[in-house]
């Protein structure tokens, strides 16, 4: 391994423009959800298994701003699997990262570990990575490339839902009969897709809301189910209530109505579990 001092003339892009961005892996190799494994994934434009070859400690100066508890490692590691990466990168690759100090107060051990890397290539430094967020040195195992592997292959296929921006107009129909009831509620989008809640209700049974993917209202389509692409782009981006301006045009008792039928949804989606700001 080359000498610590030269490789930081190749690395230490981190220290002067990202210095704010360290990393620190999970507690535990199955302790990151879904939402924050699509928040690393669609930040990075490069996910990466890796085998850490070689690890420096980075001190003094080099290791400003590292918070109590963690320590700084340049790290140099061989790439087993390139999960996505446009143009691909090299086999050998460089990047820092801070991680936890070990239950005895040492530093880890990062030498043959095994990881998942979430991260952008450094302009004009070929090979030398920057990992997206502090959390984006992920534990390599079975289970948490093949989330990463279903979210990537989702997000990049056919049918994948369009990112989730706010909510346009919401309209409520009362029935003909008491209880009986229609809500419609139309979604902005990124790329500006149509994306739609349909809400019903029917005395007697349980009210049912679907999702529609297009113009046409699907009744046979279902609520997404948890920890999908789907449910990831509503669960994370819907706000907690109905804007105002979404009823606008809504009598004061059509308006009520829709905001009820909107908890509905947001209670039939959970929680997004983000434990992180979005990258």
């Amino acid at each position: 391994m080359k000498t610590v001092s030269a490789l930081l003339l190749g690395a230490f892009f981190f220290a002067s423009a990202a210095s704010a961005q360290v990393v620190t892996a999970p507690a535990s190799a199955t302790s990151i959800g879904y939402a924050d494994l699509a928040d690393l994934a669609f930040a990075g434009q490069v996910a990466a298994i890796v085998t850490v070859r070689d690890a420096v400690r980075l001190k003094d100066a080099d290791a400003a701003g590292v918070a109590p508890g963690f320590v700084r490692f340049y790290v140099e590691g061989d790439v087993n699997a390139l999960i996505a990466g446009k143009g691909g990168i090299p086999a050998s690759i460089s990047w820092i990262a801070d991680v936890p100090m070990t239950s005895a107060n040492r530093p880890p051990k990062l030498k043959k570990a095994k990881l998942i890397l979430l991260a952008r290539p450094v302009a004009g430094k070929p090979g030398v990575l920057q990992l997206v967020s502090k959390s984006a040195q992920l534990p390599w195992t079975p289970d948490t490339e093949q989330r990463l592997r279903a979210i990537l292959s989702e997000a990049n296929g056919p049918s994948a839902p369009p990112v989730v921006t706010g909510v346009g107009h919401a309209f409520h129909v009362a029935g003909s009969i008491p209880g009986e009831g229609e809500t419609q509620i139309f979604l902005k989008t990124a790329d500006n897709r149509p994306v739609s809640l349909n809400i019903q209700r029917h005395p007697g049974e349980d009210p049912r809301w679907t999702v529609s993917l297009g113009e046409i209202v699907d009744d046979a389509a279902a609520a997404p189910q948890k920890d999908t692409l789907l449910w990831y782009r509503l669960a994370c981006a819907l706000p907690a209530s109905l804007p105002a301006d979404a009823l606008a045009d809504q009598q004061p008792d059509d308006a009520q109505a829709a905001q009820a039928d909107y908890k509905l949804v947001l209670d039939g989606l959970g929680p997004c579990g983000r434990t992180a700001p979005a990258n």
